[in-house]
């Protein structure tokens, strides 16, 4: 069934029946919204010009969340409350009250990241219990700028993967958080609620985390935009740790419009304006065009051509030792900096169990061998079985990190480059089963995102197209110097006119 026809219609029924508690008046003014097109920045315009309430809008998504529960993408739907923050907001805007930059806008979080009064169980079932008793920084601040939290999003376990086929929580008959253009594929992850979410308009922006991908796949593989922060850009208290040095939460959305928004709440700044591309200078390097699949080509492609034919200067760039260097990084980091920073996490925010107790009761069978094999026992994978993950590590952080990140400054300074360009992941998604967790899998699709979450910097991910054979979304991603969030996304902005949307699934 459409989303465009059976959203609509559900929500304009549960406001018909009176269920909402609204007085007369105030049903009459807006038809239900169409969710299937809605932005989120065009959703709060409408929101203080009073032609639709946030009533209505929770409203809607909530209805289209129960209809699409086959996808696993809530863990907790706070229906009441977020119907009660809802009519909150109303309230203030009738009492004359100055609309806020989200005012009254429905947002989804991610399960790893606290919410008072919500779960936060990072996907796993030792955590099941967690209810923090006040919201993450990052929570509060779309909170104070007037968001409404309408649940909590499923996620790939501890979010120790990419592809959401977590068998802990289940809303549909099947396992596993599933793709919102195709449900027998995944969701991506380890944002995957999130991305299903968005890409099946559940809801209009969330917030998840990324460490190595995590924003950018779920989005790339359901048609929706993300920003994978500059490290330390957002604070990361309140939310269940994998690396210290690569862990940042990260804005998704219905637009790099919305992406922009969320970001300026939670990092501040004026409002972001479109670059103009026929300034912006984007790097193709070869490193990350490999092991591509037909329908992530042709769609690449296609938008690169669109993109010169816009006046985007593209520049064709070496990056030697790319992929050298950050397999020295990527493992080492995440294995064994996540003994130490989950234990932290679990005596800070006490759930009553330690580190090997969460490890014991994991459910992903993929989560659960890398736990036992190597963050528990501080080992790193080699080629005659394990070695001690602490020199390793040392060597990473002491020199293939920082030369990794020379590479990227050289690179963006000799080129005069305002961003790297390429396909967010080399394969649409793949099919919902327990092999698509396969360490070979993972390293497949983190394969373009995870160089640039080693090195720091920020990455966008927007739709590219629709692949021609699948039918399913292709992510394009734009990695700029660290620190240059607000210009990439205004590149992101000015792309995405050239680019378009994805139309809703069918």
């Amino acid at each position: 069934m459409s989303i465009s026809r059976s959203v609509p219609a559900a929500a304009l029924a549960l406001l018909c029946l009176g269920g909402l508690g609204l007085p007369a008046q105030a049903q009459q003014p807006a038809a239900a919204p169409d969710i299937a097109t809605l932005t989120a920045s065009d959703a709060v315009k409408q929101l203080c010009a009073g032609t639709i309430t946030s009533e209505q809008l929770v409203a809607a998504y909530i209805a289209q969340a129960k209809a699409r529960a086959n996808l696993n993408a809530f863990i907790a739907l706070d229906e009441a409350g977020a119907l009660k923050q809802a009519r909150a907001a109303d309230a203030l805007r009738k009492r004359g009250g100055a609309c806020k930059p989200l005012a009254g806008l429905p947002v989804a979080i991610k399960d790893n990241i606290q919410v008072q009064g919500l779960p936060a169980t990072a996907g796993t079932p030792a955590l099941k219990g967690f209810v923090p008793g006040a919201d993450a920084p990052v929570v509060a601040r779309l909170r104070a700028a007037g968001a409404v939290v309408l649940g909590k999003t499923n996620m790939h376990e501890l979010a120790f993967g990419v592809t959401g086929y977590n068998p802990a929580f289940q809303s549909g008959p099947e396992v596993g958080v599933r793709n919102a253009y195709d449900a027998s594929r995944i969701a991506g992850g380890s944002s995957s609620g999130n991305g299903a979410a968005l890409g099946a308009r559940m809801v209009p922006a969330a917030l998840g985390t990324d460490t190595g991908g995590s924003v950018r796949i779920p989005c790339a593989f359901n048609g929706c935009a993300s920003l994978r922060p500059s490290m330390g850009r957002y604070p990361q208290q309140g939310i269940a740790p994998i690396s210290h040095t690569r862990d940042t939460a990260g804005p998704m959305a219905q637009s790099m419009a919305d992406v922009a928004l969320l970001d300026g709440v939670i990092a501040g700044g004026a409002p972001i304006r479109p670059a103009d591309l026929k300034r912006v200078r984007l790097g193709v390097a070869q490193a990350f065009y490999a092991n591509l699949d037909a329908d992530t080509r042709a769609a690449t492609d296609a938008a690169l051509a669109r993109l010169r034919g816009a006046g985007v200067t593209l520049v064709d760039v070496e990056m030697p030792k790319l992929m050298e260097l950050n397999g020295a990084i990527g493992f080492p980091l995440a294995l064994y900096e996540a003994h130490d920073d989950m234990a932290a996490s679990l005596a800070k925010y006490p759930p009553g169990i330690d580190i090997a107790q969460l490890a014991a009761g994991i459910a992903s069978p993929d989560v659960k061998g890398t736990f036992d094999a190597f963050v528990i026992p501080r080992k790193l994978p080699a080629p005659a079985g394990t070695v001690d993950a602490k020199p390793v590590y040392d060597n990473a952080m002491r020199v293939a990190r920082p030369a990794l990140q020379k590479l990227y400054r050289d690179t963006f300074a000799k080129n005069r480059l305002d961003a790297l360009v390429f396909p967010t992941v080399p394969r649409v998604a793949l099919a919902a089963a327990p092999e698509a967790s396969s360490p070979e899998n993972f390293g497949a699709l983190i394969q373009n995102t995870d160089p640039g979450s080693n090195a720091g910097i920020p990455g966008v991910q927007l739709p590219s197209g629709l692949g021609a054979t699948t039918g399913l979304p292709v992510g394009l991603e734009l990695d700029g110097p660290a620190g240059s969030d607000r210009k990439l996304l205004a590149v992101g902005l000015a792309v995405e006119r050239v680019l378009g949307r994805l139309p809703a699934p069918k």
